[in-house]
């Protein structure tokens, strides 16, 4: 098979699909790799060690997806990209679909085959390619949260580990899952009062013996969120229904229950957000206000550590590439049903259930 490994133009994205090893894999089973020239660079890894692995450089994104058959790639493609990907071709990547009507569109009109990360899933229904870059975003939430709580950057100034003698920030995480207990750890390492919140009693209990003494739980519901907002510094959104537009558990009218300068970081808002105030934003602009409240909103929040990203990325992607470059994707699909459930368009039908609910669209049975 031919692959193509574009590089990626989101705002601030700087991990890459593939590493040179992972290349040097697809290389030794007879396929053909092509990769966009500095593609890797901004998580460290140069042309050359590509070209010393096997793969055959590209001078633009254009060529890139005209050669392959296969992109593989981290984020969704963006509108420039919407008219590169062809009729036929195989897209391997985060969509996010349920959060974003233009690119589902497109896709369905470029008559593509789309599998997304987020919704492979294993024999336990984990979601293996999701987990990765779920812990890397739990753990920068809480850096990221502790750094707004600053005064210059809009925050109320508060220390999010306290000092002797003054009390420690608290936190409250929505969503026990990967991104929340990832949070819920990273913010009581740095010595902070933490609450975490989830509507499964069986994982709340999990969690009420794994967590450190200064993590709380506690079910989830309007009426125990709305009387922890008062006292709380900072919220970590972290809730997640694969494949889905995430429901917003903080109203707009919620907020004033906040004091000024409290954080709140949306990790779903890859997912429509689980804010009501909650947009996209970047990088390069991460940062908004509400009401006096300061709204972190990233959309790829692990894209800020590429290099600890890409390889913990590709460490959980590169097994499946493999097997839909060695078997084609419909083969693959038909050995492994986790893998089938992350196929969500097939030349222009929707195929994934909560793509097409988002969206009022018909949902079409994968046939393999």
């Amino acid at each position: 098979m031919i692959i193509g490994v574009p590089k990626e133009i989101k705002n601030n994205e700087n991990r890459v699909a593939m590493t040179p090893a992972g290349v040097k894999e697809l290389v030794a089973r007879g396929h053909k790799v092509y990769v966009q020239r500095t593609a890797g660079e901004g998580s460290g890894f140069d042309d050359a060690a590509y070209e010393e692995a096997g793969a055959e450089m590209l001078p633009g994104i254009e060529d890139v997806y005209a050669a392959a058959e296969m992109i593989v790639k981290v984020k969704e493609p963006v509108a420039s990209e919407y008219g590169l990907v062809r009729d036929g071709q195989l897209v391997f990547t985060y969509f996010h679909f349920a959060s974003d009507e233009a690119l589902t569109r497109a896709m369905l009109e470029s008559g593509a085959t789309c599998i997304a990360y987020e919704t492979v899933c294993d024999k336990g229904r984990h979601l293996p390619l999701l987990v990765p870059m779920s812990e890397v975003a739990g753990r920068m939430s809480v850096q990221e949260g502790a750094r707004f709580l600053e005064k210059p950057q809009g925050g109320k100034g508060k220390l999010l580990g306290g000092v002797p003698g003054v009390k420690p920030a608290k936190v409250l995480v929505l969503g026990g899952g990967v991104v929340g207990t990832n949070a819920a750890v990273m913010a009581a390492g740095l010595g902070a009062d933490v609450t975490i919140a989830d509507i499964s009693l069986p994982r709340l209990r999990y969690l009420d013996e794994m967590m450190p003494r200064n993590v709380k739980t506690l079910y989830s519901s309007r009426h125990n969120i709305e009387t922890e907002l008062p006292d709380t510094d900072l919220v970590i959104g972290a809730v997640l229904i694969p494949g889905a537009k995430a429901p917003h558990l903080l109203t707009a009218d919620m907020l004033r229950l906040m004091r000024k300068g409290s954080v709140l970081v949306d990790v779903a808002i890859d997912q429509g957000g689980c804010f009501e105030t909650s947009h996209p934003t970047t990088h390069a602009e991460p940062t908004y206000e509400v009401d006096g409240i300061v709204h972190y909103c990233v959309a790829n929040i692990p894209g800020a550590v590429p290099y600890t990203s890409t390889l913990a990325l590709t460490n959980a992607t590169l097994p499946y590439v493999l097997r839909l470059a060695d078997m084609g994707w419909r083969e693959a699909c038909q050995a492994d049903e986790g893998l089938a459930a992350g196929v969500n368009i097939v030349k222009g039908k929707v195929v994934f259930p909560a793509v097409a609910e988002a969206f009022g669209l018909k949902c079409g049975k994968l046939k393999l």
